[in-house]
């Protein structure tokens, strides 16, 4: 082709920015901000609660987005035809098998169809990921301008969008924690309020009590006092378990209902008594030794099978205090460095074939409703925790590990809990049961909005308290 015959054909493509407002109108996506990639082969799309199901032979998928990046109180359902299931590596080198689908995009005056994979992009810049597949022939970038064919924000984006729907009945939620800009609490403000309730953050620390027979109350600093609440969500860090589960006896004795109960949270929260109530109902776990005095030493390290073998204090938390002993010498020198400290510590069974990694089961109201994988940044590490830099990935639960994981949370009582399972060679065991379970790493790794989950299991509970 002529130099002149090149220029005539480039003169005939859509010149877009780096970064450009688009519509995909069969998906009802009037709006959505899309990063243009030239460097990644394949386009995506934000997409979370993916279920594949059959349609007249054929295979669809049904999914929900949130279309306006750091906003979850707007939602939209959309459904398509699969075209193909495909390994895709990510910017961060983890390969993923996504759905990809066939859609109309419509940018500027042109609208055609273009191939989609579907994955959760919440920490991602943006909703969509306009890849050079869909660009071939038909588009050039210009990286140093943005938004050629419509001008827009995130406000204008938002009004393009129906409303979410109000619940029939809105109920006055109450979060109870000490931070609202961590990811969970922001994220189950966001579910609440998106279900149409009115959600109110309540730092704990702020909170006084009124302990009275005829009108117990919760005062929050300055005077105000929190009534007519149908529900409280506590989120308590492990320094304020005390203070906090106090708090949550008094939202209980006020009538409220407590997703998990202050008998529940403290149970789980005491290392020791947990195991103890795993173990009265039957529920595996590594072999754990607990003695009062260094003497006890020898014959604790011999009880959980020897060296290498787990100490862990009581008081820890998050992988913090707990220390991998190789050797009895080792073994012996932390225990009785521990007990010179007046520690109370536990002396377990160290599961080799696990080889860091473990199993992190989300429960609701009796069921599991996403795992993950989690795996150690280091392959000489054992502990595989999310913010120690572990690891984490989508995995199915045998049938063994997921009426463990029910079992664990039914003992201590949690209607949601975070349960930590190791895989050995004799079966699942439990490490141990959270009351407070993150949801970032969860929600990354199943595409699944946990957070609007433990609202529904909020407002199944208060409907029937009501009835």
């Amino acid at each position: 082709m002529t130099n002149a015959g090149s220029a005539q054909e480039s003169s005939k493509k859509l010149i877009i920015g780096c970064e450009e407002w688009v519509e995909l109108p069969d998906l009802q996506l009037p709006l959505i901000k899309a990063r243009i990639d030239s460097g990644a082969k394949t386009s995506s799309l934000h997409a979370y609660n993916i279920q594949a199901f059959e349609l007249d032979g054929q295979t669809h998928v049904r999914f929900d987005i949130h279309p306006i990046q750091k906003n979850r109180r707007i939602a939209q359902h959309c459904q398509a035809k699969v075209i193909d299931q495909r390994a895709v590596k990510s910017s961060n080198g983890v390969s993923e098998n996504r759905f990809v689908i066939l859609t109309p995009i419509i940018l500027g005056e042109q609208r055609w169809e273009i191939e989609v994979t579907l994955t959760n992009r919440d920490a991602m810049g943006y909703r969509m990921l306009l890849g050079r597949e869909a660009m071939s022939d038909r588009i050039l970038v210009d990286p140093s301008v943005s938004f050629l064919h419509r001008e827009a924000d995130d406000e204008i984006a938002k009004r393009s969008y129906t409303p979410p729907t109000k619940a029939k009945s809105a109920l006055r939620i109450v979060l109870l924690a000490s931070n609202a800009t961590l990811y969970s609490n922001r994220r189950i403000i966001e579910a609440g309020e998106a279900r149409g309730h009115e959600m109110i953050f309540v730092n704990v620390r702020e909170c006084y009590m009124n302990v009275s027979h005829s009108k117990p109350e919760i005062h929050l600093r300055g005077g105000n006092v929190l009534s007519n609440i149908d529900a409280v969500i506590p989120r308590l860090r492990p320094a304020i378990t005390f203070y906090g589960c106090a708090v949550t006896r008094q939202f209980h004795s006020m009538g409220v209902y407590c997703l998990n109960d202050a008998t529940a949270i403290t149970q789980s929260r005491d290392k020791l008594l947990s195991l103890q109530l795993l173990s009265a109902k039957g529920i595996s776990m590594p072999v754990t030794g607990f003695a009062n005095s260094p003497q006890d030493t020898k014959d604790l390290i011999k009880m959980v099978g020897g060296a290498p073998l787990i100490v862990k204090l009581l008081e820890g938390t998050q992988g913090v205090g707990v220390v991998l002993a190789e050797t009895t010498k080792a073994a012996e020198s932390v225990i009785n460095a521990f007990k010179s400290l007046k520690a109370d510590i536990l002396v377990q069974e160290y599961i080799k074939e696990a080889k860091g990694v473990d199993l992190r089961c989300f429960v609701i109201d009796g069921k599991v409703v996403g795992t993950m994988l989690r795996r150690a940044a280091d392959p000489d590490e054992f502990r595989a925790n999310v913010h120690l830099g572990g690891q984490v990935s989508l995995v199915k639960l045998t049938p063994d590990e997921k009426k463990t994981a029910i079992a664990a949370a039914k003992a201590m009582g949690l209607q949601v809990a975070g349960v930590d399972i190791l895989q050995s060679s004799t079966g699942p065991k439990v490490l141990e049961v959270n009351s407070s379970p993150g949801l970032e790493g969860i929600e990354a790794a199943t595409g699944k909005d946990i957070a609007a989950l433990m609202i529904e299991a909020i407002e199944k509970k208060v409907q029937a308290k009501s009835q």
